[in-house]
């Protein structure tokens, strides 16, 4: 199996987990006399099951994040680190100069006048060139992904 499908099982697991803890918990109380749509206890067995793949399948992931190299040398889990960090600044980056491009509103010249203390350009130019370094990462990752052989 490639790690990118691994990948995909992982959040088909996750998901299927999500859904079935809240069929449990939908079906956990009924009223007197009434019988759940599902057996809660049936349903508990099947998200412990499923917990167990899921726990398997992510050390898996995890053994191979953590072996697997790109060419620069970086391990696939320092990568996949490395584009998050790209990531979170690229979004502080953008909520920084959506802010600076909110109008201010004075209804009379007597209101306080606000200034932008921040150069919108040099923040703009900032976010593309982290979201181009955040694609040219993400695509060697998402390569290896689909070229790398999870393992038994």
């Amino acid at each position: 199996m490639k790690l990118a499908e691994a990948l995909l099982l992982r959040s088909e697991y996750q998901k299927k987990v999500a859904n079935l803890q809240s069929r449990v918990l939908a079906n956990i109380k009924v009223q007197d006399n009434d019988k759940p749509l599902e057996n809660p206890q049936v349903l508990i067995a099947e998200v412990f099951e499923l917990s167990e793949k899921l726990c398997v399948l992510i050390k898996r992931i995890n053994t191979c994040n953590n072996t697997t190299k790109l060419p620069s040398g970086q391990t696939l889990s320092e990568a996949i680190v490395e584009r998050d960090m790209i990531m979170k600044k690229r979004n502080i980056l953008a909520a920084v100069a959506a802010k600076a491009h909110e109008k201010d509103y004075r209804l009379t010249h007597s209101e306080i006048k606000m200034n932008v203390a921040i150069s919108v350009e040099e923040t703009q130019q900032q976010i593309d060139a982290l979201s181009k370094q955040f694609r040219e990462l993400d695509a060697q990752i998402q390569a290896l992904n689909w070229a790398t052989d999870i393992g038994q």
